[in-house]
Formats: structure tokens, sequence, C-alpha cells
């Protein structure tokens, strides 16, 4: 079956339909070549057709891009470039011809899609939320390969187009309009109407939407040079040289601007070159297990019941962030019940604040947010809470009071309503142990802040169902989490692997490495914040609450360092309390070290170790505790370790998670480092009875 139909109105305008078959989405893939070129040449022998509407036969999709799979298949940078250059000429075709194409675009127009739509002579989208444009090829550690480097800035302007490429950020339809992306946005139900109008139209010029100082900028030779030059400044700033994709973008966007035809030659042979880069398979990687884990369920051939309402127990930081997700991204009503008023209010200021500033920005219109909003209520008691099927607890850390909740919702909801703990320390069996219905009790830990973290641990403990593990797993999908099923045990995966590292940089510490020359170390490695800061950013009591609980299951390989007591009876919390590892006072808070805290800790900070030393040791730790987490079963599988890692506590994506990261070091060399920390330094680092073994049968992760 074809992926494409080429269908004449009697108006002489042609509809052009791509429906690739048994995909829900539309995705370019190589050997479309062939056909495209087919219907092109028909269009043009045939003197009736006047125009063409490229549109989509998917209900809600225009194209979600290049079919990645494609790429693994290449062998050489120099096939992957031939793909990219194959791209470039058929939208090159499509540009030059002289009947005029119009892209009639409805859903996602990501990457090819989008490279594809700016081929045409005119755009026109749907005003639709589920309209989105954009090439997010460097999250995938490439470039847009068909010509988005050359035809993106043309359009738009370098600048606008630069943020959009470097970010991979799709725009809405509202912002693709003013950028000019798209000629109009029009409702739905008529798209193909307007979009046929277009196609009746002589092609004219393209020009550029750019304001008077951008045109200073960009069109004159002294205001390019600093354009880039701040932009090369800025990108590496950010990336540490950790990512060569965003390099090569300006490289290329730079080169076109002074020759076209260089432009494209030099996108095809970077396109080539970043194919081949570890960083891209490795991002590459991330993006095949999350495709894969969305189609999982929590317990394989157990279908997950349909969660409708959802109650949500405290109204803090995290019950406003998991409401805000529950009611805007799963859209299912959410009722918080507090304590306090200021509990709720609180809570539903969460929702507001995030959805006000887009209306602001004129993302989102005041009515959709009024929508947005009708899904939360608040009460102080149990009113409104026996048809909910699911509730989420998010009290504080406090087992005493979370197997109270659990009392109380057996007393005030139903026999199925599923009750799912945001715990992040407690084992889920402890919180189970007097329930009625233990069944229905799980754990569903989110990450701060909710809105934005995409991990969600799901934790079933010994007599959770198999119905309501399938069920939490499907609900936290809805609420846009990438969800990972792990065993119930102390700091259970995420936290369990991070506080290790944590402590081994706090160790770091004390003995003297300066505290910023640490977190600069971790951060130069891949991490998106260094340890002191996340501890400032997480809080310092929370940070270390869960210490005594992991040193209970696991003994003295967790042992944390005394000084951060010290830094507790201070009342040093962290960047909530202004008063932590960093300065919160003066013009940049947050930027510098608080210099007085290293007399609470006792040292004088003087550099003596190398950062490869530093981040040796605090990263062996993790890696050690993830190999042990696998040998336990508390994650299923190394695919799942990885996503945890990258998505849970940001662990360098380009390095494609520990067990990855393992592999890529090879497990002797994991094993020879950690057994020589063992006998130097500290038998904590004795490695994991896992890995000695792969070690000696050569095996690795994946």
């Amino acid at each position: 079956m074809s992926a494409f139909t080429l269908t004449k109105r009697e108006d002489g305008i042609a509809i052009l339909t791509m429906d690739v078959p048994g995909e829900t989405m539309n995705t370019l893939k190589a050997d479309f070549g062939d056909e495209v070129t087919a219907i092109l040449d028909q269009v043009e022998s045939d003197a009736d057709i006047k125009g063409v509407v490229v549109t989509s036969g998917k209900k809600d999709s225009f194209v979600a891009g290049a079919d990645v799979s494609m790429l693994a298949a290449c062998n050489s940078a120099d096939e992957a470039e031939e793909l990219s250059t194959a791209g470039q000429r058929l939208f090159d075709r499509i540009e030059g011809m002289k009947k005029t194409f119009v892209a009639a675009v409805h859903g996602p127009a990501l990457g090819g899609g989008l490279e594809l739509a700016l081929a045409c002579h005119y755009r026109v989208c749907s005003d639709s939320p589920k309209t989105q444009l954009g090439l997010p090829e460097v999250q995938l550690g490439l470039l847009p390969g068909s010509g988005g480097t050359q035809r993106l800035p043309a359009l738009i302007g370098v600048q606008q187009a630069m943020k959009m490429m470097l970010t991979g950020a799709p725009v809405r339809a509202k912002q693709a309009k003013k950028y000019g992306i798209v000629d109009d946005m029009v409702p739905e139900s008529v798209l193909v109407d307007v979009a046929v109008e277009f196609a009746m139209k002589k092609i004219k010029k393209r020009e550029s939407k750019k304001s008077l100082t951008n045109k200073v900028l960009e069109d004159t030779g002294f205001g390019r040079n600093i354009l880039f030059k701040k932009a090369r400044e800025q990108t590496l700033s950010k990336t540490l040289g950790n990512y060569p994709a965003p390099m090569y973008i300006i490289d290329c966007i730079e080169t076109g601007l002074n020759d076209r035809r260089k432009g494209y030659a030099t996108e095809a042979r970077l396109f080539g070159q970043l194919v081949m880069t570890p960083e891209s398979k490795q991002l590459r990687g991330i993006f095949f297990a999350t495709t894969d884990m969305k189609k999982e369920s929590g317990v394989e051939g157990v279908e997950p019941k349909k969660v409708k309402k959802v109650g949500v127990l405290g109204g803090g930081l995290m019950g406003g962030g998991i409401a805000f997700v529950t009611a805007t991204k799963a859209k299912v009503p959410a009722r918080i019940k507090d304590i306090n008023p200021d509990g709720i209010a609180g809570a539903l200021r969460y929702t507001y604040d995030i959805l006000n500033k887009k209306v602001k920005r004129r993302f989102m219109r005041k009515t959709e947010m009024q929508n947005e909003m009708s899904r939360l209520s608040g009460c102080l008691d149990y009113s409104g809470y026996k048809q909910n099927d699911m509730v989420i607890e998010a009290v504080f850390e406090d087992l005493g009071l979370k197997q109270k909740m659990v009392a109380d919702i057996e007393e005030h909801c139903n026999d199925n309503t599923i009750f799912a703990s945001n715990t992040s320390s407690i084992p889920i069996g402890e919180i189970a142990a007097k329930a009625a219905r233990p069944e229905n009790v799980v754990g569903l830990h989110y990450f701060s802040p909710v809105d934005k973290m995409p991990l969600a641990e799901v934790i079933p403990h010994e007599g959770t169902s198999e119905q309501t593990i399938s069920t939490t797993v499907e609900f936290a999908k809805r609420q846009g989490k990438t969800p990972i099923v792990v065993k119930d045990g102390a700091g259970f995966y995420v936290n369990r692997i991070l506080a290790p590292y944590m402590s081994e940089a706090g160790f770091i510490a004390l003995e003297g490495q300066p505290l910023d020359a640490i977190d600069k170390a971790i951060t130069k490695f891949g991490f998106p914040v260094g340890a002191f800061k996340l501890l400032d950013e997480v809080g310092i009591d929370v940070g270390t609450k869960i210490i005594p609980i992991l040193k209970g299951q696991f003994g003295e390989r967790f042992n944390a360092p005394e000084a951060f007591d010290k830094l507790l009876e201070n009342d040093r919390k962290g960047k909530k309390n202004k008063s932590g590892f960093y300065d919160y006072s003066g013009k940049k808070p947050g930027k510098d070290i608080d210099e007085s805290v290293y007399q609470l800790l006792g040292v004088t900070p003087e550099k003596k170790m190398s950062d490869d030393t530093v981040v040796e040791r605090c990263v062996l730790m993790m890696l050690n505790e993830a190999a042990m987490c696998l040998e336990e079963g508390v994650v299923r599988n190394p695919r799942d370790g990885d996503i945890g890692a990258i998505f849970g506590i940001g662990f360098p994506p380009f390095l494609g998670g520990p067990f990855n990261y393992m592999d890529k070091l090879g497990i002797a060399h994991v094993v020879k480092r950690l057994e020589h920390y063992a006998e130097s330094y500290s038998d904590k680092y004795t490695p994991a009875k896992l890995l000695v073994s792969m070690s000696e049968e050569g095996k690795t992760f994946y």
C-alpha cells in the first residue's frame, strides 16, 4: 500500500495526502523518495494541475519527523550524509516547482515534517492546541538534515530560527503565525479550503520577518560576526563541549548566510558526522527506550482500569504539582484535601500561576485556562472523595501519618480506590502494613518540580495487586510522565543511587576540596547541577532525611558526613530559607558559595584533587549502587535503570545512563577502579557481585 495519494479536484488543485499504512503518525522514510518523485513528475506533466495542497491522512498529526530507526542502518558518515542529501534534493525540487505547493498543517509538524512544510511555497496551520511546529533534532544529537538549517533562518530570521534549532522546542500555532513560519492560522474545519485558496495564488518571493534591530545584526558583516560569536559563547557555556550538535547547527546557519549552496553541503556533511557520534547514538537510544516504554503496561496482559476522579492529600509544593499534572495533562478532576485552607489555596495557585503565564504570553486562551482550572477543587474534610478511583498522598514523610491516611481513605472512599503514596523514602510495605485492603496500596513517587520532571517511580509492595500496578502505570503516563516500576525498599531506585553519590561529594568537601570546584567538576562531566547546588535546591533537611532510612536497611555503605547535621543545627535548609551551601544575598543569589559554610564544616578549602578524581569517586558510587539495584531486582532491566537515572536525577543523557556508561567504560575497568578505591580509601567501594561476575565472564549490560 502506498503512503501517498494524489487526488485532483475540478478547480485544478490536487490534494497530496500522506498516510503511512499501519502507523498512528506519519514519519518520513528513505524509501519514500521514488514514490514522491513519481508524484512530482505527474504534477509537473499534468497541465490541468495548477497547485498542490500537501496534507495528512492521520487524524491529529501532519508529519512527526523522519523515521529515526533508518539512521541505525548507516555504517558510515558518508551513508548518513547521502540520506541528508537525498532529502535536500527532494525538498529542493518541491521548492523549485512552478506550480504552487501549500502545506496544510494540523497536529505536529516536527523535524522532517516541518522541513517538508518549509519547502512548500505557503503554509497554513490549524489553530488547534495539537498543532505544533519545530525542529527537535538537537535532542537526538543531530541537526535538521533536509534543508531546515537553511530555510528556517531565511524565512523567520537567524535569531528566532537558531533558538528553535538549538533548544529543539516546538512552537504552537499562534507563535508560528507571529514568527512568520506559517502564512495563516485557521480553524481545522476550513484548513484545506484555505490552503486551496493559497494554492491558486502565484508564487511570491519569500520575505523574512525581521525587526530593524535584527536586520542590523543579521544583514551586515559586523552584526553577523557579533551574533555568531555570542551564540557560540552561550552555547559552549551551556553544553560545556559535551554535545557537538549545537555548534554544528550554528556552523550550518552561518555558512548558508554567505553561500546557500555551501550551506546545504555543510548541513549534509555535518549531519552525516553527527549520526556516527556516540552522543547521538546514546540520545537516539533514549528516544527508542522511552518510545518502547509508552507501549508497555505495568504488568503484561493486565489491563488498567480507567481513572476518572482523583484525590490529592496535602496542598504543599508536591501536592500542587500532582494536582496540576492530573488536571491539565491527564484531564482528570483533582480534589485537594488539606487541614489548612492556605494549603488548598497554595495548591490551586500552583496551577493558576503556570497557566496564567501561558495566557500572558498568548500561548493559551483565557477560556482554555478557565477550563483547566475548573477540574480543580479543594476540601478540608473528605467530602466528594467517595467516587475517587485514586487518591495520591503527598503529606509529610512520617510513617504514622501516612498509615493514618491509608485508614482514612479506606473509610471515606470505595473498596476499589487506589491509595498511591508519593513518599520519597519510606518503604511502601510499611505504609500498607495496617491497611484493610493492602492490594490497593502502591507507591507513586514524583520528582520536584512535578510539572517539569518527566519521571515517576511506581512502587508495588508484595501485596499490591497486578491491576493496581497496571492502572497506576497507565495513569502516570496520562499525567505526562515516563513511569518505571521498581521494587519496594528504602530509597527505591533513584534516591538510592543518588544518596551515595551525594554523600561522597560531602566526604570530598571534608577533605578540603572547595565546594564550587566539586560542583564545577560534576557539571563539566554532564550533570545539570553540582551536588551541593542540588542539595540546596531540594532542601538540605529533605536531602539528609533519607540517609538514616537507607543506612537502616543497607548498613555503613550509606554513611553520610556528620557535618551535614551541623548545617541543619545552623538552620541551613538551602534555597527555601536562603541559607545553605550557596550565598543567597546580593545581586546574584545562589551563584557563589557562602564562605561561612567552611567554618561549620571545619575545613580550610584548598584545591588538591583533580576534577577527574572528584567525578570518578562520586560517579563510581552511583554506578556500583545501580548494579546492586539490578542484582536485587529493584529495577527490571538496565534500560529502566538508565531512563530512571537520566529523567530522575539528570545523569548525563549523552552517556546513556549508568548501565550504558559502564558498558562504554568496560565492566572490567569499572571493577578495577572500584577495587582500587576499596583498597586505598574505603571498603564502601567494594564492587557489586554482579559486576565482578560480569567482568570475569566478559559480559555487558546491553
